[in-house]
């Protein structure tokens, strides 16, 4: 058990417990260097396992790490012994935005101010491939001035996340403030699911209390689905129409996140916030991220010798017929599902080149960019150090081997502006790969000249036409 005045890894000294929980406990605590305060979260890897909460942690680490926004709670470092894995977080003064609320309803302006600040980095962690799916007041804490941040992305998805279907279908949050297209586990938009739940938090923020709020679990679930909701009489009248937009059941009707920013009632005063924090450090026995969830996976353990040991080998995935098929013409339905036409679609290319090559191909892009990388199995996630339009852009390079020697290599956008991840693509990644390209997806003439300069590799019987 840990004591005040406990010396962490030789970097911060405990102080007093903030809270504590099943499997993890939250100190306050100070960095010895610089004396800064921060919040220790330290969980206990033997009840991580035994609880069967891995892949909770280990989202829980990519999310923070992928969410740096003022109004997001910030994850300092990363530690890790041979039992415990140490989140250094910000040490946000102000408590719950909660216990504001319990003390009764909130004057308009102070209400909206919360409200935008909230949007704001929720809008941000979309842009990121992020939805939090457990947005509510004991979940936004208030700093010292006043600001809110979001904090706990435990129940958090990324977009990889989604099923085939385009939808997350992960049941949870919590029920006051779930949306109801979660509720009956069809399938759901996390975009939405958090619209849904922060149009419930602006209702308490004005009204002092939930909007469905019944002793029995299914009559209020009921009037969620059903969108049954009364506003008071002192509601504004440009707020209660927007949170008929915002609490409307369905999720397809439901105004989006672009809409309700240009909304005269929400930008009322709104400034965007979009100073970026210092980034992620990772320390102690912890080299990257890939090695904390080396770490928390059973049986296993990370010290510096196992780091320094050198590269395991490139991992891929691979592919079947009916994967080469589903991306022939002819055969490709994305187009029944996809409603953003903005979006760029994934880009692929072959090659025989060796896995390892691939992924070092991708290594030299990302630091002649100053982009941060992340490996695992087959896997390769490229994170822009830049701040852009929307955000810091974000691409996935996934490696698929067909046969030993030929590859299909699938490239796309996963955050970040859709035009600037056009000109960089088209700008620096294309020309860079063209060393290993063997054929682009759909460049019948490109692959003929290529046919003329090697010797043809081994061929699946379909070829990858564009789409």
């Amino acid at each position: 058990m840990e004591k005040k005045g406990t010396i962490l890894m030789q970097r911060y000294e405990l102080g007093r417990l903030l809270g504590q929980g099943t499997f993890a406990k939250v100190y306050h605590a100070r960095n010895l260097k610089s004396g800064q305060s921060v919040a220790i979260k330290i969980i206990d890897k033997e009840k991580v396992l035994r609880g069967g909460l891995i892949d909770q942690i280990k989202r829980e680490i990519s999310v923070m790490r992928l969410v740096r926004h003022p109004n997001v709670v910030q994850l300092y470092e990363v530690m890790a012994s041979k039992t415990k894995i140490y989140f250094a977080m910000e040490f946000v003064k102000g408590g719950e935005l909660f216990n504001k609320v319990a003390r009764g309803k909130l004057k308009e302006d102070a209400a909206r101010k919360y409200f935008q600040q909230l949007i704001g980095a929720v809008d941000y962690c979309h842009s990121r491939g992020v939805y939090h799916r457990d947005i509510k007041p004991e979940n936004l804490l208030l700093d010292e001035f006043g600001n809110l941040k979001i904090s706990d992305f435990g129940l958090s998805a990324l977009a990889e996340s989604r099923r085939q279907d385009g939808l997350l279908h992960t049941t949870c949050g919590t029920p006051a403030y779930v949306a109801p297209e979660v509720i009956n586990k069809k399938g759901y938009d996390g975009a939405k699911a958090d619209i849904w739940s922060s149009g419930v938090v602006l209702f308490v923020l004005l009204a002092g209390y939930l909007p469905f709020n019944e002793q029995n679990l299914m009559e209020m679930y009921k009037k969620i689905t059903r969108g049954e909701f009364k506003c008071p009489q002192w509601f504004p009248p440009e707020a209660r129409k927007l949170l008929s937009r915002i609490l409307n059941p369905c999720p397809f009707t439901r105004i989006n996140m672009a809409t309700l920013m240009e909304n005269s009632w929400f930008k009322k005063g709104f400034k965007a916030n979009v100073a970026a924090p210092k980034p992620l450090q990772i320390k102690g026995d912890v080299s990257s991220i890939s090695d904390v969830e080396v770490a928390l996976d059973e049986g296993s353990s990370v010290s510096n010798s196992s780091i320094e040991s050198g590269r395991p080998p490139t991992r891929t995935n691979s592919f079947n017929a009916f994967d080469i098929i589903s991306l022939s013409q002819g055969f490709d339905l994305s187009g029944l599902f996809e409603n953003d036409m903005n979006e760029r679609p994934p880009t692929r290319f072959t090659t025989t080149k060796p896995a390892s090559t691939i992924v070092s191909k991708f290594e030299e892009i990302a630091e002649m960019e100053r982009f941060k990388v992340m490996k695992k199995d087959g896997m390769v996630k490229l994170q822009g150090s830049k701040q852009g339009r929307k955000g810091q852009l974000g691409i996935d390079a996934e490696i698929f081997e067909v046969t030993p020697s030929f590859f299909v290599v699938e490239v796309k956008k996963t955050a970040g502006d859709t035009l600037e991840y056009k000109q960089f693509y088209n700008k620096d990644m294309k020309p860079c790969l063209k060393d290993i390209v063997w054929a682009w997806e759909g460049n019948e003439q490109q692959q003929q000249q290529q046919q003329q300069q090697q010797p043809q590799p081994p061929q699946p019987q379909l070829q990858i036409h564009n789409r």
